[in-house]
């Protein structure tokens, strides 16, 4: 198995080379940067000035800027001299996809440039195209005649670069031979990282982008990996792209870079979401603090090689409990306990309403699976399909004769539970397994621990379950002491994100000081965000930047209103058609701006509608979905 990290059971951060990026030290034992991208039009100096400004007031380390072309490259010079005229001397990087000339001119005058392998000097037109050894071989030739002159350019001035491939963006020579993968996301970096060492050029930051947050931290990883084997490790720019906006866009970026920052792996971030760049900001550090204080419990590593493969997703085989693993969605739990008196109404939060004129219940489809009650009392009959975990004493006294009740039992209590019976039993990560285990199969194990390093705890309890050959389903459970809504999202996402993402857990449990409504939420997020358990419409949406051709927040919120009951489809809104196609990935159908006003609307990777006026295209996009037999009417 190939070393992706230091240490998979203490987290640890990679000491990778330092880049200088103008006045800024980025990789090494520098702290983790956080930056943004700016959303205006690079040819607005003005407004481009007075965003950025906003954004490095917020704290954002790096600035990025579109240059599509020679002229916005050109004009970067008069944005740099009117930040540095007020005073800030925040380092500029040049985002370049297609224009090479835009590149080597951005290279004299920003601290760092940006260039994308798959369609800087390669080719991007969803053609299937069989490559011979040699044919490849020339095609790399004529990639580095094109890319060196920009090498050069940057080792000459002193100007760092982003190798920053995109998983939606590998060209078709990288996909001919490595497919749609993480191995062709690492390869086609590695080309370019080839050629700036062949001419001794190694200030270079590293990425690996995807929506997919499996692809994402799966890529990061192997590139790691293959870091660490060549001996030279570059500092890694982590972020998922186009994440989307408000919840999603955080529970996401939370899941993909949270997994990676776990194992050390990161040196700058940045939150891709479908709002103002200054907005992102105060995300990015909160997600990095996480890290800053850490309470871990020490406990002495394994002598057994990780059971699992971090670059693939397998989830752990599991034995089945009625709804619970198996082959099963993993569930998520809701928590009553701390209600004195529950009535139907506290079920609302959590995905079912009861409607008393016809006696009946409705679930939504982020309904709970299970609610634990504690000791309390239920004086009304529940939805045949939620089980209801009372405590064990309780349970035995008043619901050990009724359907669809379970009994969370202690440790101490093993001894008394029948091998037939179905029941919960809470453990610590950091205790040892109970022996009783073994006798019994029919015990569904909630996982938890209050210290930090819960991932590599529960990557050890997981290792010990193999060990012992225990099946037994797990609960990942987790518990916050916070009633801020952000900071649950983000917290969360990358602690169960991390663990999902390995393969392990058959659902979660999460508790916090909020109402049940956005615990609920947050937790079909997450497993949506890991692509655990899909329970709601997923919108693929980049984070504007000054090549967008319309309002992406505006038409984004156009969208899900229209949309948002569509459970399963992944709808990709894209505001130009650098992040079309390609960037979509795996999206079913794709909303792209092709210019002014105009829609180019996708079904998967093929255009099917061309040049549709913007006032148009949210309902010619719905007739799309409707044309191939996806549109669902929305309940009312």
């Amino acid at each position: 198995m190939q070393r992706y990290c230091l240490d998979p059971w203490n987290r640890t951060r990679i000491l990778t080379k330092e880049v200088q990026i103008g006045s800024l030290k980025l990789g090494g034992e520098n702290s983790i940067r956080v930056q943004s991208m700016t959303t205006t039009d690079t040819m607005d100096t003005e407004g481009s000035v007075a965003q950025s400004v906003r954004m490095i007031d917020a704290g954002c380390e790096l600035v990025r800027l579109t240059a599509p072309s020679k002229n916005e490259a050109e004009n970067l010079q008069n944005i740099k001299a009117e930040l540095v005229k007020r005073g800030y001397n925040t380092p500029l990087v040049a985002d370049i996809h297609f224009t090479p000339n835009a590149a080597e001119i951005a290279a004299k005058i920003v601290e760092k440039v940006r260039v994308n392998p798959g369609n800087y000097a390669d080719k991007k037109k969803f053609e299937e195209i069989e490559f011979t050894d040699a044919s490849y071989q020339a095609e790399l030739k004529r990639i580095e005649e094109k890319f060196t002159p920009l090498v050069l350019l940057c080792k000459e001035h002193g100007t760092a670069m982003r190798i920053g491939t995109n998983h939606g963006s590998l060209s078709d020579r990288i996909l001919s031979r490595y497919g749609d993968t993480p191995e062709g996301m690492v390869e086609s970096a590695l080309e370019f990282i080839r050629i700036c060492e062949k001419h001794d050029f190694d200030q270079l930051v590293i990425s690996m982008k995807a929506s997919n947050t499996l692809v994402m931290v799966q890529a990061y990883r192997l590139l790691m990996a293959k870091m660490l084997e060549r001996g030279t490790v570059y500092p890694l720019h982590l972020g998922v792209t186009e994440a989307g906006d408000g919840e999603d866009g955080r529970i996401k970026s939370a899941v993909g870079i949270g997994a990676l920052l776990e194992d050390g792996l990161g040196d700058t971030i940045r939150v891709s979401l479908t709002e103002a760049p200054e907005a992102e900001i105060p995300v990015a550090q909160k997600l990095v603090a996480k890290y800053n204080n850490y309470n871990a419990f020490a406990f002495e590593a394994p002598k057994t090689a990780l059971q699992y493969d971090p670059f693939s997703y397998n989830r752990r085989n599991s034995a089945t409990i009625h709804n619970i693993g198996g082959k099963n969605v993993p569930v998520v739990l809701a928590d009553l306990s701390g209600v004195a008196a529950i009535k139907p109404s506290h079920f609302f939060g959590f995905g079912y309403q009861y409607s008393i004129p016809l006696d009946k219940w409705n679930l939504q489809d982020q309904a709970a699976d299970y609610v634990y009650i504690g000791s309390n009392k239920l004086d009304f009959e529940v939805p045949g399909t939620l089980g209801i975990i009372v405590d064990y004493d309780f349970w035995k006294a008043n619901y050990s004769q009724k359907q669809g009740f379970y009994p969370l039992v202690l440790p101490e209590q093993l001894p008394e539970i029948d091998p037939n019976q179905t029941c919960f039993l809470p453990l610590e990560a950091e205790d040892a397994i109970p022996n009783e285990l073994a006798k019994l199969p029919n015990l569904c194990i909630i996982l938890n621990t209050a210290f930090d390093n819960k991932t590599q705890l529960y990557r050890r309890f997981f290792l010990e379950m193999q060990e012992k050959n225990l099946q037994q389903p797990v609960i990942l459970s987790y518990q916050y002491e916070t009633n801020e809504l952000e900071r649950f999202q983000l917290y969360s996402g990358a602690d169960a994100g991390a663990i999902l993402i390995d393969g392990f857990g058959d659902g979660i449990w999460l508790n916090a000081d909020l109402g049940a409504q956005y615990i609920n939420s947050t937790s079909f997020g997450i497993l949506q965000a890991t692509r655990t358990r899909i329970s709601k419409t997923e919108y693929i949406s980049c984070p504007s930047c000054g090549r967008t051709l319309f309002d992406l927040q505006e038409t984004t919120a156009k969208i899900r209103q229209r949309t948002s009951h569509l459970k399963g489809i992944k709808i990709g809104i894209m505001g130009c058609i650098v992040n079309g196609p390609g960037e979509m990935a795996d999206a079913d159908y794709g909303y792209v701006g092709t210019g002014p006003g105009k829609i180019n609307l996708y079904k998967e990777k093929e255009i099917v509608r061309r040049n549709i006026n913007e006032t148009e295209a949210v309902e010619a996009l719905v007739d799309l979905i409707r044309e191939y037999g996806d549109w669902l009417e929305p309940k009312i």
